[in-house]
């Protein structure tokens, strides 16, 4: 298939790798150019503009910061898309976001699949990220091919465009939660002399050490924050879960605490770390 992917951060670099590795032909844009060349040694075509990466494209994937992002570069676009292309929307927007997109796709005359992935920089370089997909069936059919090559599963969520969104701001709830709980966890075995490294044995392997607290936990404990997923786009979505639970008429004050923790870190520097690095906040300064 021709495939366009516009924005090639964390997430959207790997994905056109895989694609391309799968035999898709590939278009890629970001606007930052110089994050996106290293892929045309992986065959992926590097375009200038938008428009030039969507050019007879069957299938666009948007992987972009925020909705304000998706909404800028497809604001234009969309009408211009070729006949027949749909759009893959990947990133992780928010509801009211999402609604917007959607609406934009549907004056445009574009099909939509709402398909934010579920996963980091690890799973998205090895093709095993999850997929949320919810979208009209044909066009979730038309984006198949995209999906089985950037991830290890498809989770079908019925037809209607924000649907797989709303998932995933569920899930985004219950992993922040992990990740805050690790870290004060973590910290609090140092501040009581206790082996942070041995709390992560004890746990690992059982109910309740997931595989993901010993990994996340290490980088705590070792101060090492390569980034798979920033901590800056981690306090945005506890932002986007939030604004998605007043819109419901729930009151959530674990994740409000949570979010004012990651913007504490993000306050202290770690914008740009990786998401584990939510423990900063939790240490003595």
């Amino acid at each position: 298939m021709k495939v366009a992917v516009l924005g090639t951060g964390i997430m959207g670099a790997p994905m056109a790798r895989n694609l391309a590795a799968a035999g898709h032909e590939v278009r890629a844009w970001n606007r930052s150019r110089e994050k996106a060349e290293p892929l045309a040694s992986d065959g992926v075509a590097v375009c200038e503009q938008p428009a030039d990466a969507v050019e007879g494209a069957e299938v666009v994937v948007t992987m972009l910061a925020d909705g304000g992002a998706v909404e800028g570069v497809m604001g234009d676009l969309a009408a211009r898309l070729p006949d027949g292309a749909v759009w893959a929307q990947t990133s992780t927007v928010g509801l009211t976001a999402t609604e917007r997109l959607v609406a934009l796709a549907r004056d445009a005359r574009v099909p939509i699949v709402d398909a934010p992935v579920l996963g980091t920089r690890a799973p998205a370089e090895q093709g095993a990220l999850i997929v949320l997909a919810a979208g009209e069936p044909g066009a979730r059919e038309a984006c198949a091919p995209v999906f089985e090559a950037i991830g290890a599963r498809t989770v079908a969520l019925g037809d209607e465009p924000g649907a797989a969104t709303r998932m995933k701001l569920v899930l985004n709830a219950w992993l922040l939660a992990l990740i805050e709980g690790l870290g004060e966890s973590v910290a609090l075995a140092e501040g009581l002399g206790v082996d942070p490294a041995a709390f992560l044995e004890i746990i690992d392997g059982g109910p309740l050490g997931p595989p993901y607290a010993k990994m996340k936990g290490t980088m705590m404990i070792e101060r090492s924050y390569e980034p798979s997923f920033t901590l800056s786009l981690a306090a945005k979505d506890a932002g986007l879960a939030l604004d998605a639970a007043e819109g419901a008429g729930l009151e959530l004050p674990a994740l409000r605490a949570i979010r004012a923790q990651l913007e504490r870190a993000v306050a202290q520097g770690h914008g740009d770390d990786d998401m584990a690095a939510a423990v900063e906040a939790s240490r003595p300064r």
